[in-house]
């Protein structure tokens, strides 16, 4: 028999990563139960709504939300919807329901996270008619590809791996159809921050050269040099939560540079606070009238320390470098 293999810091890293997801499944669930934003799926990945959070935590995930969604659409219009999603570390996330709902989906949408929380995620769907029932209307014959890890239809597609290596994940993602050839959005959401800056730049860099024409965007912490940033990065330490990739996130540069440096063409980043800044004036009149916020300047400084920075590459001249806010 096999000797067992002795329980590592990483793994106690990891566990805390995994952790993060089911943070933001909660906290996504609460601020739809709110009306911030509609998600029907969500649901079905929470048990129950869950304590109290913040109005500043609600508006928070609201404009992330709507932040990530306006590019991620803007993309799949510009587009026509001839491409291929990709997102990277996605959790239990319920974009490819709303894009199904919405008539937004791609040709293929693929999702990658740690095998255990894809394991979960399947184990939901499985159970769960009305998130089965979308893929079964989306697929052409009778039997899905269905293991413990991995799960494949003609439009949607979930991968147990492990983003730090690259080659295993190119290997899995084209064993599944990924193809090459069409235009390419991806997405992730505080993942790359949890990798070292050499294990992300390697990420993005295999995604620069495996696509001719893509889009990455990437939400996550900025301005971490900061006070409150410090105070940021203690909270989650005492979780066990290690940003090993911080060292890019001291600012919007930063941020963009670890695109450009990795052969992406353009590169644009905006803090939260911005973004909110943008989104449709009356969405936010809405939201801003369901909870009384006490102290707007922590909203702000939430804001100003998260950003989404997307990065563009385009052979095909679709003009991809135009898509923004």
């Amino acid at each position: 028999m096999a000797a067992r293999q002795p329980f590592t810091d990483t793994d106690t890293a990891d566990e805390a990563v995994r952790a993060t997801c089911d943070d933001a499944t909660t906290c996504k669930r609460f601020a739809t139960s709110k009306s911030y934003w509609k998600d029907s799926y969500i649901q079905y990945f929470a048990r129950s709504v869950g304590e109290r959070k913040a109005p500043e935590i609600n508006r928070g995930y609201y404009a992330r939300v709507k932040g990530v969604n306006r590019l991620l659409d803007a993309f799949l219009r510009k587009t026509e919807c001839s491409c291929q999603v990709i997102n990277l570390g996605a959790g239990l996330d319920t974009t490819f329901w709303r894009l199904k709902d919405e008539n937004l989906m791609p040709r293929k949408f693929f999702e990658v996270d740690f095998p255990t929380v894809v394991a979960r995620k399947i184990h939901n769907i499985k159970t769960k008619p009305p998130l089965s029932r979308p893929l079964i209307e989306t697929h052409s014959t009778d039997s899905l590809l269905l293991d413990a890890h991995s799960l494949d239809s003609d439009r949607y597609c979930i991968i147990g791996a492990d983003l730090r290596d690259v080659s295993s994940l190119d290997e899995k993602l084209k064993k599944f159809q990924l193809n090459p050839e069409l235009p390419t959005l991806l997405l992730s959401e505080c993942v790359l921050v949890y990798m070292t800056p050499s294990q992300s730049s390697n990420l993005v860099h295999w995604a620069a050269e495996t696509f001719h024409t893509a889009m990455f965007i990437n939400y996550e912490q900025v301005n971490m040099s900061d006070r409150f940033g410090q105070v940021m990065i203690e909270n989650l330490q005492r979780r066990q939560c290690t940003l090993a990739g911080v060292e890019a996130c001291q600012s919007l540069e930063s941020q963009k540079e670890r695109f450009l440096k990795t052969g992406w063409e353009h590169a644009d980043a905006l803090d939260m606070m911005t973004v909110y800044s943008m989104l449709p004036q009356d969405d936010v009149a809405r939201i801003e009238s369901l909870e009384f916020l006490d102290e707007r300047e922590l909203l702000q400084q939430l804001l100003q320390h998260y950003s989404i920075c997307w990065a563009t590459k385009d052979r095909l001249n679709l003009g991809l470098s135009q898509l923004g806010f």
